[in-house]
Formats: structure tokens, sequence, C-alpha cells
């Protein structure tokens, strides 16, 4: 079955940034030697390298900007491999394997859980009876934290994201059976795609979510994914607009990295 939503005809809205910590095997090179040349190098990638500072020990900490199809693990290798490339006739393996990266937005995470909790409550309905029934549709998940980072083989990561979809012409669903579909299915796509859903703000005319992905997930993946499976849901209708907003969330905002 042929999805709706690709990649050529969704215009997406994204503000993506991380903290990057990778570690040297010895001293590291100064970034005098290499900092704009990185910074050109990678921009091909996709991914925007904004600020660098080595820490008194042996690492290297990035402020990076990305765009949608890059996942944070083609990130890490695009600023790992381009900058031992530019570094190799100093130290051929300049880098241990591990590394740390966070999710960073422009506000903090539970700012934004705060914000998408409250998302009926800044968008009354007219009919108190549709207001109850839409209650039901926002769903709060206090055993997912966040915060805490997921370990994988090499490292730390946390990649949390606030992700919001609008529907076609801002067209008012209240059908309870179109509303339970969707949530449903919303369900459904976190389970297989390994997400941890915090907050779910499903409205009449847009839909809010938090959660935490999987390194080796694009954010333009995850956008899609529920794009095409709530389109499924509802018999192969394109409910929902042609683009998306996603954005990185984390416990810091681009302010304390400013």
């Amino acid at each position: 079955m042929e999805p709706i939503y690709t990649p050529k005809n969704v215009e997406p809205a994204y503000q993506l940034n991380w903290g990057l910590t990778i570690f040297w095997r010895e001293n590291p090179v100064p970034d005098s030697q290499w900092f704009m040349q990185l910074q050109a190098e990678t921009e091909s990638d996709g991914v925007r390298v904004i600020k660098h500072r080595t820490t008194n020990g042996d690492a290297s900490q990035f402020f990076v900007s990305t765009k949608p199809h890059v996942s944070p693990s083609q990130m890490i290798r695009s600023v790992k491999g381009r900058l031992q490339y530019l570094i190799q006739s100093h130290q051929p393996k300049a880098f241990q394997r591990n590394y740390a990266v966070r999710s960073i937005g422009a506000a903090t995470r539970s700012v934004v859980e705060d914000y998408v909790e409250k998302q009926l409550d800044r968008h009354p309905m007219a009919d108190s009876r549709v207001q109850d029934q839409l209650q039901q549709y926002q769903k709060s998940f206090p055993d997912v934290d966040l915060s805490q980072p997921v370990t994988s083989a090499h490292g730390q990561y946390c990649f949390n994201l606030h992700l919001v979809l609008v529907n076609d012409h801002r067209w008012m669903e209240i059908r309870s059976s179109i509303l339970e579909k969707l949530s449903r299915m919303i369900d459904r796509v976190a389970s297989k795609y390994g997400h941890r859903v915090s907050r779910v703000g499903l409205l009449a005319d847009h839909v809010h979510l938090t959660m935490g992905c999987v390194v080796d997930q694009s954010p333009e993946d995850v956008a899609l994914s529920y794009l095409n499976n709530l389109a499924y849901a509802v018999g192969m209708t394109p409910n929902f607009q042609f683009g998306y907003y996603v954005g990185t969330i984390g416990e810091y905002d681009r302010g304390a990295v400013g």
C-alpha cells in the first residue's frame, strides 16, 4: 500500500537542536584548526554545527541543529566522521566509540508537556458536551519519564520530540467513531516504533504529541509514521494537512547553551 504522505509532498516546520558530546582518545586538537571546516563539511549532511567547546577532560561538546530527515545517529556520524577526516594527519584514530547526545528545545520538556496537557483548556469548544467528549482523548502517561537518558551500545541519548499535526482545512472532527480510531492508532504507532509517549492532546482540529524516540529514527520518519497510519485508520483518507511541526525538547532550552 503506497503511503499518502511522503518526504516529497509534505512541508515540515521544525526546530531541531542537540547537545552532542564526543570523547577523544588523546589530547584534543584545538578547534581553531578545524571548526570552520567542520561547519562547512557537515552542511551537506543536513547538519549545522553551531558551537563547540572542549571540557577540562577529554570531551568535545557541540551545539548542533539538523534538518528533519537526519536522525541523531546520522548526526553523530556526520560530526565524528567528518572531524576525524579533517584531523587525520594529527590523530588517525582520534575518538572513542562512546557518545552522549541530548535533544534541546526552545522551551524545556516540562514546559512543553504542560502545554500539551492543557490543550483542551486552551481551545475550549462552544458545546460543553463536545468539550466533555474530547476530554477522554487527552492522555498523560506519568510512568514515562523523558528526562532519563536511554543507554545504547555506545552511548547515552535523550531524543525527545514535540509533534503537531493539523487537520486538513482545519476541519473540526467531533465524531466519536473517528476520534476513537485516531486515539487507538496513536497508541499502536507508538508501540510499533518504540516511541515513549508522555502526553497526547487530541483535539477537534489538531493533535499534539510529546514522546521519546529511538536514536536511529529521524524526526521525519516519526512524523510520517503518524500521518500515514492515522490516514490508514480512517480509510486511507488524508485527514491531516500535508505538513507538520516537529521540535526537539529536553531538560535544557536553547537559552541554556546560548
